[in-house]
């Protein structure tokens, strides 16, 4: 018989064991495990801060200037402290406030409309203060409760920014050497900017940290605490100048948790500080040539009449500055100042005035109508106190925009901005100094860029055609860039939402409220 290989299956299966034969042993019980569950969700490092409870007051203990105090002043106001991260990377490190402001809803409640004015370094709160003063009793006011909030580092939010002393301040706006174009002005002005900085890590709380982190990009991380800490759902925002920047950040950082966003005088987000400052050039260009026709028209300008020659007229009026500041008490109006107030008066036409009589003063060799344009800008008060908000604006600039050392392409903007607003040129060559940023002591921690807003609402991007700071065609190519509406005033001044105009004031509320967008063109006149 041949030798044929058997399956081993089919052997054991076919013999018959004997009865000597060990039984075989019992197959094994296969016992099936049910799956381990699912590990639990990460839990939310942020939970705390989105779940706390404001405890809201008086808003007196809030008031860090003279016009706060006023403002705060105010009836059926209340404040509270936010708590947020200092540094978002490490939540459970070092905490700090932020300062909010709240005037309750008159009527049916849709939720929380909050407020920021810009600057950067401008306050929230004294902003919402004023606004509530205006528009409480409007369809606004009834149907939102108004909230302001200081970002952090600024105003009543702790810890503030601090850089210079009020005297150190008073000092360096004295001082006319950024006019100095040599080596040894340019040496000299690098010097003071490296030191800006040193003294702003040294006396700000937690210093470099701080510094480090007190950017947009967590300003709407802290915007979006506040909204979940005021138990809205959704964000309804109103922002001007900078507060624009902060919205359509917040837009690319919590595109699900908007609602609504009226965004007025927009920021250009894809311009560089270089860029921003050329384009305001141009527009305060466009503002002074409106003012010296306005100002021809009153009888007597210190200008003259004939709008050619107004250039001419107002740099004989502040050249002079440099070398010979006109006393003014105890203090001088410098070149400086003088032109800084007429910035703080191009502005609106509402200062035009003062200027008139500020520019006519000066060439009588006086000077306290520009001073109190200078201190005004500056945030100074009566007091000789400052608010701090050049510090903040300084601070948020450097740490929002990459830093500029290309001295030949600053030279060129140099070249460029003398040309597009000669009023503001001094007479005197250019040295392309870098400036404070260029030494700032923390990296930036944003880009110019398009904002990506896939899923965010339509907002309404509100834009003035004469605007000196946000030139026009910053809010046309912001409303495209969010897929917004765009709504456009045709006036010279800089924002214009709730400030009086009808045609603006209704289409910015009946969006607000109801969620109507005005047609496209709309165009609103004085």
């Amino acid at each position: 018989m041949p030798f044929v290989v058997v399956a081993a299956a089919a052997l054991v299966s076919s013999l018959v064991a004997c009865a000597d034969d060990p039984p075989a042993p019992p197959k094994p019980t296969v016992v099936q495990s049910e799956p381990p569950p699912p590990p639990p969700p990460p839990a939310d490092p942020l939970e705390q801060f989105h779940t706390q409870k404001l405890t809201w007051g008086p808003c007196g203990p809030f008031a860090d200037s003279a016009e706060a105090r006023e403002a705060f002043g105010g009836q059926n106001l209340e404040c509270a402290r936010l708590m947020v991260p200092l540094d978002y990377a490490q939540p459970a490190g070092a905490r700090i406030t932020i300062g909010v402001l709240r005037h309750k809803a008159a009527g049916e409640r849709i939720g929380s409309l909050v407020i920021n004015p810009g600057g950067p370094g401008a306050s929230g709160m004294v902003a919402a203060a004023s606004l509530a003063g205006q528009a409480g009793g409007s369809p606004l006011g009834q149907r939102f409760d108004l909230v302001g909030f200081d970002p952090r580092g600024v105003g009543a939010s702790r810890p503030a920014v601090r850089c210079l002393t009020d005297a150190e301040r008073d000092a360096d706006r004295a001082d006319d050497s950024e006019t100095d174009g040599t080596p040894q002005g340019v040496a000299r002005q690098e010097a003071e900017a490296r030191d800006f900085g040193s003294r702003c890590v040294q006396r700000t709380e937690h210093g470099a940290a701080m510094l480090a982190n007190l950017g947009t990009r967590d300003v709407a991380r802290d915007l979006d605490i506040l909204r979940a800490a005021l138990g809205d759902a959704k964000l309804s925002y109103l922002g001007y100048s900078y507060g624009t920047q902060i919205g359509y950040t917040y837009a690319e950082a919590f595109p699900d948790k908007v609602r609504a966003m009226v965004l007025d005088g927009a920021v250009d987000p894809e311009q560089d500080p270089l860029e921003s400052a050329l384009a305001q050039q141009e527009g305060f260009a466009k503002a002074f040539g409106e003012f010296v026709t306005w100002c021809g028209k009153q009888g007597k300008c210190p200008l003259g009449t004939d709008a050619t020659a107004a250039t001419k007229a107002y740099q004989d009026l502040v050249r002079p500055l440099i070398d010979k500041p006109v006393k003014v008490g105890d203090r001088k109006l410098s070149y400086e100042d003088a032109t800084i107030a007429t910035i703080q008066a191009l502005y609106s036409q509402q200062f035009w005035q003062q200027l008139s009589q500020g520019l006519t003063e000066l060439d009588e060799g006086r000077g306290e109508t520009l001073l109190k344009l200078a201190d005004a800008y500056n945030g100074r008060g009566q007091d000789g106190r400052y608010t701090g908000v050049q510090d903040s604006f300084t601070a948020i600039g450097c740490v929002d925009n990459p830093r500029i050392t290309d001295k030949a392409r600053i030279a060129d903007m140099q070249r460029r901005a003398a040309q597009a607003a000669p009023f503001l040129d001094d007479g005197k060559p250019d040295g392309a100094a870098l400036d404070t940023c260029a030494f700032w002591p923390v990296p930036n921690t944003s880009q110019p860029h398009l904002p990506k807003v896939e899923g965010v609402p339509p907002v309404l991007v509100v834009s003035t055609t004469g605007d000196p700071s946000t030139p026009y065609q910053a809010g046309v190519n912001l409303a495209k860039a969010m897929k917004g509406a765009l709504l456009t005033f045709e006036g010279t001044q800089h924002t214009v939402f709730l400030q009086g105009n009808t045609c603006v004031d209704e289409a910015g509320t009946a969006y607000l409220v109801d969620g109507k967008l005005p047609a496209e063109g709309t165009r609103c006149s004085p």
